[in-house]
């Protein structure tokens, strides 16, 4: 027994000082733990790992430790860390609802802004964007780490080609695009109708095209979803699935990974609906990718068109694509907010000039991308302008229940469940209860 005695306390006499001996190595080292969905981890070559370690090599004495979760579960996963004792250090959010309902975890921001870049450190921000990290108070509660539009249609020129099509410019030439790919076997204008915020984005750009007054006092209670030029955006909406413009089942089908695949790895469709971000296509390494916008007499375009029959093209919309945050519970904020700091500086110019995962949202950063190819550089080119000139307003409906209502409208509008008219009525009748 005694034998048996010694044997174990020598055991955890060394398992003490093997302990002892870990810390002791990472004395001083404090870990920052980042929780996101975006920038998201696609691999090796993601740019987020190439971010992390050059930002540990300039603070040795910090280390991130990164989760990625799904952009589907994200937000109810982050909630449940959050509430309990395991909620990260600093997260990303999305603009609006998402952002504003977790604002118990948000820690206000402005001081360490005003110690980092100084008093005037909002004119870093593009306006919009900081109107986005903000409350009606203008107190902050994160830093916007790219700015995206949305809105936008793709196209495969050289596949329109071969079925004597060309890129439509309003809406009905997409119709009669549509229905030739359709007769020669083709997907017609290809949509993941089954992801609510990429609905929303695009019946968005739809109805600011009809009246974007018309859309933003609605959703801010200064007018009725009752109007005309909204029950012709869900009109037209509703139509896209019913006249064939959008595939079939479309509604089943998500942008990520079902549509998007299509277009940008395997190159079997000709028109796909994405946003700005869909520019990294150009700088994804990836073997399919590479070769689909990069091979020999590649031609893609990124477009607009008139979907009302006005004679102009729509607007795109924007955003914040990322808000970063950091929680009130973290246990050493300067080193948090280091991280913070280094993201939206640092490492905001390789998500943009290397990746183009986002567009900038900083007034100091020039967009200078690397390795762009001809045909990547004329749909940047054609990206900035809209973002410069031709943007209605938020991509964000910032209201829950105002969303959910709309959200739901459109997926019933595509299912042919209700009429236009009724989809008004119905976000209208929830836009009246809701508090702004």
């Amino acid at each position: 027994m005694k034998r048996v005695a010694l044997f174990l306390l020598t055991i955890i006499i060394c398992a003490a000082i093997i302990a002892g001996c870990s810390v002791g190595a990472d004395k001083g080292v404090t870990t920052v733990t980042f929780m996101t969905w975006n920038p998201a981890d696609y691999g090796p070559d993601s740019p987020i790992y190439k971010i992390i370690d050059s930002f540990e090599k300039e603070n040795p004495d910090i280390r991130i430790k990164y989760i990625c979760e799904g952009s589907g579960d994200y937000q109810n996963h982050l909630r449940v860390k959050l509430m309990g004792s395991s909620g990260p250090d600093v997260f990303g959010i999305a603009t609006g609802t998402d952002f504003d309902t977790t604002r118990a975890f948000e820690e206000e921001l402005t001081p360490y802004c005003i110690k980092a870049w100084g008093a005037d450190w909002q004119n870093k921000f593009i306006d919009s964007c900081i109107e986005n990290v903000s409350d009606e108070n203008g107190n902050v509660y994160g830093l916007p780490l790219g700015q995206t539009y949305a809105g936008y249609l793709w196209a495969d020129v050289n596949m329109l080609k071969e079925y004597g099509c060309s890129v439509p410019t309003n809406y009905q030439e997409m119709l009669e695009t549509c229905n030739k790919l359709r007769e020669n076997g083709s997907y017609p204008m290809a949509i993941g109708a089954k992801d609510a915020w990429l609905d929303q984005d695009m019946w968005m750009s739809i109805a600011a095209d009809c009246d974007r007054d018309a859309l933003y006092d609605a959703i801010e209670g200064k007018a009725s979803f009752e109007t005309e030029p909204i029950i012709e955006s869900f009109r037209i909406w509703q139509e896209s699935f019913s006249n064939g413009v959008f595939q079939d089942k479309a509604i089943k089908m998500t942008l990520y990974d079902d549509v998007n695949d299509m277009f940008q790895r395997q190159g079997s469709i000709p028109m796909f609906a994405n946003g700005s971000w869909a520019m990294n296509m150009y700088t994804l390494q990836d073997e399919k990718t590479y070769e689909n916008f990069h091979g020999e007499g590649a031609d893609h375009e990124v477009f607009l068109i008139d979907w009302n029959g006005d004679g102009m093209i729509a607007p795109v919309t924007a955003a914040t694509d990322v808000i970063l945050c950091m929680n009130p519970e973290s246990k050493d904020k300067e080193a948090a907010f280091r991280w913070m700091n280094y993201l939206v500086n640092e490492g905001q110019e390789i998500l943009v000039n290397q990746y183009l995962e986002y567009m900038p949202s900083r007034t100091d950063m020039e967009l200078n991308v690397q390795g762009l190819n001809e045909d990547g550089q004329k749909n940047l080119e054609y990206i900035v302008e809209n973002g410069k000139t031709n943007v209605a307003g938020s991509r964000i409906i910032p209201y829950e229940d105002l969303y959910i209502a709309v959200r739901d409208a459109l997926a019933d509008l595509a299912k042919d469940e209700i009429t236009p008219e009724a989809a008004a009525a119905r976000v209208q009748k929830v836009s009246r209860k809701t508090l702004r």
